[in-house]
Order: structure tokens, then sequence, then C-alpha cells
């Protein structure tokens, strides 16, 4: 499957970080954006960059990046619906560190997530060790009172979006700034129904 865009990103000595992802519809960007406020001590994603992660790679070198992009063109899943549905935080027991936005997990979601985690297994990454647990990363906290933050779900736990189309799925790239993660696009895969030959 051809791949519709590549911008690559120049990390230290040749290494990229990599993770694959949807992104999510304007509307839905505006909404979580607007929801973004009010816990002290929270580094708050800033607006546009809200994606939900399918797979995290990590660092790997140039060569082994461009296996990666290659790779990922041969999933095939067919375009599906997605919703964003309710907050929560991580660990889900003790001190809060991440607050997020879930999602209405689906069958579509997991073939995708898992057809995307077989394909990079069987370029030698190591597998996944945590269970996949689809979410939107809103802020990351830092000795945030547990109190406040239950205050914050108790006030946004309504959050629920239209169902948007699902029709690709991204291989970004992030490089560490000082203001936070940049990250940019090095490949996007659309979403096809599988070939039947």
């Amino acid at each position: 499957m051809p791949v519709e865009s590549r911008a690559g990103v120049v990390h230290d000595e040749g290494m990229k970080r990599l993770f694959v992802a949807l992104d999510l519809p304007d509307a839905c960007q505006q909404d979580l954006a607007g929801r973004c406020s009010g816990l002290p001590a929270a580094r708050w994603v800033r607006d546009a960059q809200f994606h939900l992660t399918l797979r995290f790679i990590g660092e790997v070198e140039e060569p082994r990046a461009d296996d990666i992009v290659d790779a990922l063109g041969s999933v095939q899943v067919e375009p599906f619906q997605l919703a964003l549905k309710g907050v929560g935080h991580f660990p889900p027991r003790g001190q809060p560190r991440v607050v997020w936005a879930g999602v209405e997990v689906g069958e579509s979601l997991a073939l995708l997530q898992g057809r995307i985690e077989r394909r990079l297994r069987r370029l030698g990454l190591k597998p996944e060790s945590r269970r996949f647990a689809p979410h939107v990363s809103l802020a990351r906290l830092k000795g945030t009172p547990a109190e406040l933050v239950a205050q914050w779900l108790l006030t946004h736990g309504g959050l629920r979006s239209d169902p948007f189309p699902v029709r690709r799925f991204l291989l970004y790239s992030s490089m560490l700034g000082r203001g936070g993660p940049q990250y940019s696009v090095e490949a996007a895969y659309p979403l096809a129904a599988p070939s039947r030959a």
C-alpha cells in the first residue's frame, strides 16, 4: 500500500523516537483543548497535538526507521468509526500522573492495533509489555493533589464526542524540547479493506 506522506525529522546521532497513532478531527481537538485547565502542576498537551497512540516504538536508528515505514504499509483494516468517551487517570490507583480522555473500544480499533503490533514484531521489535488501553493523554501531573484530580474527573466525566471516521493511521516522530515534545508525521497510511486474492 502506498504511503501518502513522509516528513523526516533530524535527531541526534541518526536516531528517531517513533510511535504509531490516530489523529483526531478538529472538533475533538477543540473540545479537548477546552477541558485542559483547572489542575495545578499539570503540563497540558498543546492544541492540535492530541492523538491516540496505537504503539509506542521508541528510539530507533535511521535504517530501522525506514524499515518500519515500509512495513506498516502492509497493514490493512477497513475504515471504521470511533468516539471519545469519558476521562480517567494513570495509574488507576495511587498518585495520578496522567489524565486522559477515553474512547469507545470496538473490534475495529483492536484489530488495527493488533495488526500493527504483529507487523512490528516481525521486524524484530520487542513486544509491547503493557496491555493496549486506548486513550488520549491530556496532561502529565507532578504532585497534583488526588482530590483535585478526582474533582476534575467528576466535572469532565460526561465527555462524549459524536462518532467520527477513522480513515488512516500515522507514524509520528517525537523530538523533545524545552516546551514539551514536538511531533512530526513521518508517514500516513490510508485504511482499506484487505485485498482478497
